[in-house]
């Protein structure tokens, strides 16, 4: 094609570099990045004359109307003022023979450039959609002012199934890399025209723009093709996207709400997984943290665990990534929040948390998690909020089950969070049955309640503080009743053991006499 560079028409300013330097390869069913060289790509130029002439008569006359539409400022007042139809009427008429035929003609036309084949594809959507108007598909409102129930399904809810099927199937084999750059192109293109709009809206105190949004109804219809079929890809994309500016601020998150609900419909753990180490980091700025904000990400989550065979899903798949769905960071999170006053969440925190906690036992997955959950939860016991006291303490009670080594930091942590420690130690108290049958020795409590002691000894005499004081005797004082119940429990088992000695030195006794009896008869 050397030569004919004339014969180019751009159609769109798109360049996939935003991961270049990144390559990503499938192993054992999960997606890898590697580094690699980088490799420059210029700017994609398609609708070769050349090129047109190798399609079939359904695909020249897309394209051509592709062109027209991206022609100049001119021809879209000519075209606002063509009969405007509804997203559901301009995608009832897509012929399914003819659009099949056309996917298969991009396949082979442009067979190793990815990106290319993904550029006239979304051609292909912005003819069928050119005469939607925004009044039609008022995107900015669907944004700000609907349930994330209703966004979800906008705009796919209307596009035909045959055609649905075969978009995702299609789009399910191209690169990876490709993928990944078409998502951030798309994204970028919905988030700065969202944001040029607010900005507007805020500059004139909330009244409507008289320019409508450029961003057209196609961009959300092949971003959410891409994204159900290929959720994965906003995990690998997520380091580009958290450490981006353009994506962050409450002013952002419906935006970033609609598209990570676009990837929990083709995989829940995907968009768990979003949720929690990107929409969490946003909230836990206060000065960018409102209400409407956490209604948005509220919804998505309720959504999320509310769906079919969520709890499942979600714990077979803790880890993504090499990373945690909820690492003991956002559980911590989770527990403060909800129990501060969030009540909503206290619906959804159940399932989060068994999700934050999933690791086979005994494994070292299992001890990092409760060591790392045991140094927030002794210190959220102590803050004196009652119903995070007791969650907290609960957390406790459990990495001390899952965990011995958590008795040796808790002895590390105890008297500088004597308040928590009282807490737990009356909790071992009252539910002692419970506690101590699941216990395969109580050897390390003894240890630990005697190391106790000695620390409330040693406190309470060099202690001036009358307060301080005073939860130390608060501690002894349960830390003595519940030496009085380990030493029983070893009494006890001392006795059922000697009398196992006994009855077996006995049974042996038994048989010898049998035999002697026998022989002498």
């Amino acid at each position: 094609m050397q030569g004919m560079e004339k014969d180019f028409e751009l159609v769109e300013e798109y360049s996939p570099s935003p991961v270049i330097g990144r390559e990503d390869h499938q192993v054992d069913g999960e997606w890898q990045t590697v580094r690699r060289k980088n490799r420059r790509r210029q700017p994609l130029r398609i609708l070769s004359t050349h090129e047109n002439s190798c399609g079939t008569e359904q695909q020249d006359r897309l394209v051509a109307d592709a062109v027209v539409m991206e022609s100049s400022s001119g021809n879209d007042v000519e075209m606002d003022k063509r009969p405007k139809v509804t997203v559901a009427e301009a995608f009832r008429n897509i012929n399914v023979t003819q659009f099949a035929s056309f996917i298969a003609d991009i396949s082979g036309m442009y067979e190793r450039m990815h990106d290319v084949q993904l550029m006239r594809f979304t051609d292909y959507f912005r003819t069928v959609l050119a005469k939607v108007s925004h009044s039609q598909f008022p995107w900015i409102e669907i944004l700000k002012d609907s349930s994330v129930a209703k966004m979800v399904d906008i705009p796919l809810v209307d596009i035909p199934e045959e055609v649905y099927k075969i978009s995702v199937d299609w789009l399910s084999s191209r690169a990876v890399d490709a993928l990944g750059s078409f998502v951030l192109w798309l994204l970028d293109s919905i988030v700065g025209e969202f944001e040029i709009h607010q900005g507007v809206a805020k500059a004139t105190k909330n009244a409507i723009p008289k320019t409508p949004p450029k961003c057209q109804v196609v961009i959300f219809v092949v971003l959410a093709m891409i994204l159900r079929c290929k959720p994965d890809l906003l995990i690998i994309l997520l380091p580009i996207i958290k450490d981006s500016e353009k994506y962050k601020g409450h002013d952002k998150i419906p935006v970033m709400v609609w598209v990570i609900a676009q990837a929990s419909q083709g995989d829940l753990g995907v968009g768990l997984f979003l949720c929690v180490h990107f929409l969490f980091n946003m909230l836990k700025d206060e000065s960018s943290s409102n209400m409407q904000s956490w209604d948005f990400i509220l919804q998505v989550i309720e959504r999320i665990v509310s769906s079919p065979k969520a709890r499942i899903i979600l714990l077979n798949r803790a880890v993504r990534k090499g990373e945690r769905l909820v690492p003991p960071s956002a559980l911590e999170f989770l527990m403060r929040t909800t129990f501060s006053g969030t009540e909503r969440l206290q619906v959804v925190y159940p399932t989060l948390k068994e999700v934050a906690i999933a690791a086979p036992s005994g494994s070292k997955t299992l001890k990092q998690i409760t060591q790392k959950i045991m140094l927030f939860a002794i210190k959220a016991a102590g803050e004196g909020i009652v119903a995070l006291s007791q969650e907290a303490g609960d957390l406790c009670i459990w990495c001390l089950t899952m965990n011995q080594d958590c008795y040796k930091q808790w002895e590390d942590i105890y008297l500088e969070n004597i308040e928590g420690s009282i807490l737990v130690l009356k909790k071992l108290l009252d539910g002692w049955k419970a506690f101590s049958v699941k216990q395969h020795t109580l050897h390390p409590l003894k240890e630990s309640i005697q190391r106790f002691r000695v620390k409330n000894q040693q406190a309470m005499a060099g202690c001036e503080n009358a307060a301080y004081q005073a939860s130390l005797r608060v501690a002894e004082k349960y830390c003595k009743m519940l030496s009085g119940k380990i030493s029983p429990g070893q009494k006890y088992m001392r006795i059922f053991v000697l009398a196992g000695i006994a009855g077996i030195v006995v049974g042996i006794n038994a048989a010898f006499l049998f035999k002697d009896l026998k022989s002498s008869g």
